[in-house]
């Protein structure tokens, strides 16, 4: 696997797996026992905590990651051959 071809494949995997990861944990305003005010949406979260969101993200897309190129470097996952054209 190249470095621009890993770096690719991290990127789309890191925004993947920050979308999976932002609803967890969210209390809106109204679950926290408060009242909405006028302009704010009521489904907004009262703490969302997105340092620590990315921070996971981090860890669980280097931790896939990890498992991708493991599975590449040992040629159990070809990607090269689908791309080739055919015969």
């Amino acid at each position: 696997m190249s470095l621009i071809s890993g770096v690719m494949i991290y990127a789309v995997l890191w925004w993947l797996v920050l979308f999976m990861v932002l609803p967890f944990g969210v209390r809106t305003v109204r679950e926290e026992g408060g009242e909405v005010t006028v302009g704010e949406a009521s489904s907004a979260p009262t703490k969302p905590r997105i340092a620590q969101k990315m921070l996971v993200t981090t860890l669980i897309s280097g931790a896939i990651m990890a498992l991708i190129v493991v599975l590449i470097e040992l040629e159990i996952l070809d990607f090269r051959g689908y791309f080739m054209p055919p015969a």
